[in-house]
């Protein structure tokens, strides 16, 4: 079953007398439980595609649909619902909060959603500390932890809410290759105990062998998978 399907889908930006053109006609789907990598090189349209996918920017032209309901219908509340109960982002900066500590940042999520009870909460935390393997480190604040470990308490942020699709920009970029691997293998592991759909975009060869399924992407269209 798709979670997401896009038809013909195109996204401009003006830049001065100029137009820039990120997507040009994509067709894309993403189904349910996939491990996916988008690839290609800077300025290919790799995260426009992930911020269209993730509700945060809104197509030119063309159509997409989450669940078979398209996004150009929904209101602002709506797609603020969308990207809160079942959207989750790993940002390559990890925009973590950086005065909360390791349980906050990862709780976060669960207190704007307003719907779960406190042991809820911390029973959900707990889990996702735990799988990310920071146990020793609930206190710590982001500016005490390395980059590594700032990039799993983001994981465990965007799974937090149990949410139908993870999107990942560039998850390695700022890591080792060493601590870049277990990242990966981390979120192929929760890919197949959680059954969470992973789409990550990506320029990092390595990142390949971890993927299900590669979508390549040049100047704005996807070229073959």
């Amino acid at each position: 079953m798709a979670i997401l399907k896009m038809t013909g889908v195109t996204k401009e930006y003006p830049l001065g007398k100029t137009t820039v053109h990120a997507l040009r006609g994509v067709d894309f789907a993403v189904e349910e439980g996939e491990l996916l990598s988008i690839i290609g090189p800077s300025g290919s349209g790799k995260t426009t595609l992930l911020n269209l996918i993730g509700c945060i920017d809104a197509p030119t032209g063309g159509s997409i649909e989450v669940h078979g309901q398209p996004l150009s219908g929904m209101s602002d509340r709506q797609l603020t619902d969308l990207r809160l109960h079942r959207i989750g982002f790993i940002f390559q900066t990890f925009n973590l909060i950086p005065v909360l500590s390791v349980v906050e940042n990862i709780e976060f999520p669960l207190l704007l959603m307003k719907k779960f009870d406190r042991a809820e909460i911390r029973r959900r935390t707990m889990h996702l500390v735990e799988a990310v393997g920071l146990q020793d480190h609930i206190a710590h604040k982001p500016s005490e932890l390395s980059g590594g470990q700032r990039q799993r308490v983001a994981i465990a942020r965007a799974l937090v809410t149990n949410p139908d699709i993870v999107l990942a920009d560039e998850p390695t970029a700022n890591l080792d290759s060493v601590t870049g691997e277990s990242i990966l293998e981390l979120m192929k592991r929760m890919n197949e105990t959680e059954k969470t759909t992973f789409v990550f975009s990506t320029h990092d060869a390595n990142v390949l062998r971890h993927a299900r399924r590669v979508v390549r992407i040049h100047d704005g269209r996807i070229v073959n998978e």
